[in-house]
Parts: C-alpha cells; structure tokens; sequence
C-alpha cells in the first residue's frame, strides 16, 4: 500500500493519493445544513451580503478538503521497535512517523482496532516515534491490526484517513505463574525440611513468604523488582546449577507448564542461579545471562507454534 519498490517486508509505507479517504464530520455536516438555510434564506430575501458570506464560507469548507488530503500525502509511516511482554499486560508497538515536505502536518491521529488514539504534530524534516499500545491475551506472536493515520485538519470540518497495512509484531512471553514453586531440583535437595527454611547457608530457591520468616531471609532484590514478598530457602548443599524440565511436570496442561517455567526462569534469573531449559525438541544448556533469558522465554513463548522460518517443536502430553 503506497510503498516503494524497495519495501517488500512491508516496514515502511508511503501514503500516496490513491489510499487517502476524505469523508465529513459531523462539525462538517451540521456546516452544510448552515450553509443550505443561508443559501435559502439569501435567495428568499434577495440579499446579496447573504449570497457573498455563504459563498465564502462554501469555498473556505471546500478548501479545507485539499489542505486535510496535502496534510497525509506523502507521509512516511514506518514499524518501529517493538518489546517482549507477558501474556496478559500491555505491549507497545513503535511507529515512525516521517515528514519529508517543507511544510508542517498538523493534527495527526494514529489509531488501531482496540487501541487509544495517539496525536502528533509534525514539523517539515521531522521524524518522530510514537507508540501504540494493546493488551496481549496470549502468548506467541502478536500482529499490529490495521494502523489508521487520519486528521481532521484545518477546521475539523473532514476527516482524511488512510489504512496503512505494517507488517509488525511483537513476541508475547507466557504468562508467569502466580504461585511460586521451587524447581524440583531445589526440592530434591532441601529433603525433608520443604516448607522450612533450612539449615545450612547455600542458597537452594525461594518460595512465597510467610508470616513468622526471618526478615533476614527475605529476597530484598525481588521486593525492589516488584515480583512480591519472597524467602530465600536455605541447605547445606549448593545449588550451583539448576535444570528446569518439561518433563518434570508431568500431569499439569500445556500452558500450565509453560507458566510455571516462566515462573522459575524469571525467579532463577532474578536470585543468579544458573539454570537451563529443556523443552520437547529444544535444550539450553545452563547459563546466566540477558541472552540465555531471552532465549528460554522466546523458546516457551513459540512452543508448538508456527513461527515464520523456523518451524516450532511439537508439544507433548
């Protein structure tokens, strides 16, 4: 739609006359409804101040047109940057917005099927970058539904809008499980003693607090994160690595293993323990790094989906 040649993955789009609508408002209607009982009025009465103010008025809404279709014309929409979230809050998708003319646009309006409307102005040279926000109901790819760019400049008398079709999408993370559970290699170690707190000074997991723990026990960092009241659970053996296996939750349901995991990914992630992934048809050796954390929550976000060039691995029971 409108784009250049050179634009076949669809990230930029140049508005071009044959995708601009011009429609009225409502302001627009009710001016015509005016402008038809002066008419009236002027021709009834013979009063020619009366023809004269409603023909200057007509071309003024006339001319209105042309500077709402001259505001869109050849503007430069493009996809902009987009970043991961989780499954159940809000995600924001980037958009560019270029003015290559010499002269302003004015009153711009982006909107999308769900979404706020975000105005702008824009100055002649000025790119700008806006962001459009929607809540992401599931994990997986999101796409940006249609993007309309429209403006109702200069006397909000019509509307000129223009579809503009971006092929951009943003990568939503499972959602993270509530209740926090230990891994079961956590678990193995620390035995007997799971709801307590232990007794040596390696650190083996975390677990939600409870009334009477020690303040000293507390996970401050994760407090500071916002993740909730956390315990630091103690033994007498390290934990110096820490596998986190689909097949260690045998029973619970595909999107309940993958929330859990999310779980321990952030929660291992957060306290430095080193962990690896293994899923059906994918394994990450274990690691601490942003990298490693992106890659195992890409990895539960895209299992047994489809993702364009890379087929994805097949869930098991």
């Amino acid at each position: 739609m409108g784009s250049e040649p050179g634009d076949r993955d669809g990230a930029r789009v140049i508005l071009t006359r044959r995708h601009i609508f011009i429609v009225p408002t409502r302001h627009g209607l009710a001016f015509a409804g005016m402008l038809f009982l002066m008419l009236i009025g002027a021709t009834n009465y013979q009063l020619s101040l009366g023809f004269a103010l409603t023909f200057l008025l007509g071309a003024m809404g006339a001319v209105s047109i042309l500077h709402a279709f001259r505001t869109l014309a050849g503007l430069e929409v493009c996809a902009g940057k987009t970043t991961p979230g989780f499954a159940g809050e809000t995600v924001a998708f980037g958009i560019d917005l270029t003015n290559c003319s010499p002269r302003p646009r004015l009153a711009l309006a982006l909107s999308h099927p769900g979404g706020a409307i975000v105005r702008c102005d824009l100055s002649p040279g000025q790119t700008r970058r806006l962001a459009l926000f929607t809540v992401a109901d599931r994990r997986g790819w999101l796409k940006l539904q249609c993007l309309t760019v429209s403006t109702c400049y200069p006397l909000g008398l019509f509307r000129a809008w223009a579809p503009v079709a971006l092929e951009l999408r943003c990568l939503v993370y499972p959602r993270p499980e509530a209740a926090r559970f230990p891994p079961p290699a956590v678990l193995q170690l620390l035995g007997g003693g799971r709801d307590g707190l232990g007794a040596g000074d390696d650190f083996l997991g975390l677990r939600d607090y409870r009334p009477g723990d020690s303040p000293r026990h507390i996970a401050w960092k994760a407090a500071a994160q916002e993740r909730g009241t956390l315990t630091k659970l103690f033994g007498g053996h390290a934990a110096k690595e820490v596998w986190l296996d689909w097949e260690g939750l045998a029973g619970l349901e595909t999107e309940t293993r993958l929330s859990r995991l999310t779980r321990w990914v952030l929660d291992c992630d957060a306290l430095g323990i080193p962990y690896g992934l293994r899923l059906p048809g994918t394994t990450r050796a274990p690691a601490l790094t942003p990298e490693h954390r992106r890659a195992c929550l890409e990895a539960l976000a895209l299992f047994g989906q489809e993702d364009p060039g890379r087929p994805g691995p097949t869930p098991r029971p």
